[in-house]
């Protein structure tokens, strides 16, 4: 698989991740750590909030929109 956003600007760069949100390979580059609060719950309420955060990939664009663009 290759990087989405390098094939974007015309390189060849393999992926060593996939964003867990919109599912696009990304190089190291690329690739952003982040630590994703996570929810729990049964349908259709109440969810809450498990006590520990888990460590996710996301690709630039996923991770400016869980940030709201910044």
């Amino acid at each position: 698989m290759k990087c989405y956003v390098d094939a974007m600007e015309g390189k060849d760069k393999d992926a060593v991740a996939i964003c867990i949100v919109c599912g696009m390979g990304v190089c190291l580059d690329h690739a952003i750590r982040e630590d994703v609060t996570i929810w729990e719950g049964g349908y259709p309420f109440p969810s809450e909030k498990v006590s520990k955060n888990i460590p996710r990939i996301l690709c630039p664009a996923c991770y400016a929109a869980l940030k709201g663009g910044k």
